[in-house]
């Protein structure tokens, strides 16, 4: 707990409702932007960076990457969720994503990110690191079908 206090992470108990510092989300869009620069996008020339924030405090990085046959293409979010459950990472806080106009998380990848928690939270920023929008992911995707669906 005391890693998370540091990075300034509060997660109240069963509810893993997450509030991140200014400086945490200063510090997650900063990656995101990073990771954007990462990105192979050259039919749509829209480039996306992703950072993901681990209950451990580790962030995870992913971009998008298009391919010639578009249903092919990976994005952003996705490829940073893949990232840390390759590293063994399960439990997610929040996400920020940079794109030049600060886009909001297709459906897609809102269902993949409500695979692990329905309420962490989405930062929406663009390249120049301006946050436009928060929202926690259960506002983004409301009456969504997850793992609580199949039991």
């Amino acid at each position: 707990m005391k890693l998370l206090m540091l990075l300034g992470i509060f997660v109240m108990g069963a509810l893993s409702m997450s509030f991140i510092s200014e400086q945490s989300r200063n510090d997650l869009v900063q990656n995101a932007i990073n990771a954007q620069k990462s990105a192979y996008a050259p039919y749509s020339n829209y480039n996306v960076g992703a950072a993901l924030l681990t209950k451990s405090g580790k962030i995870y990085f992913g971009c998008n990457v298009e391919n010639a046959a578009y249903p092919l293409c990976c994005c952003a979010e996705r490829t940073a969720i893949a990232n840390a459950v390759c590293a063994g990472e399960r439990d997610f806080v929040a996400i920020a994503v940079v794109t030049k106009n600060a886009g909001a998380p297709c459906g897609g990848c809102r269902q993949v990110l409500n695979e692990f928690n329905s309420e962490m939270l989405i930062i929406m920023a663009d390249e120049k690191g301006e946050i436009s929008h928060e929202e926690t992911l259960d506002k983004l995707l409301p009456l969504s079908f997850g793992p609580s669906s199949l039991k």
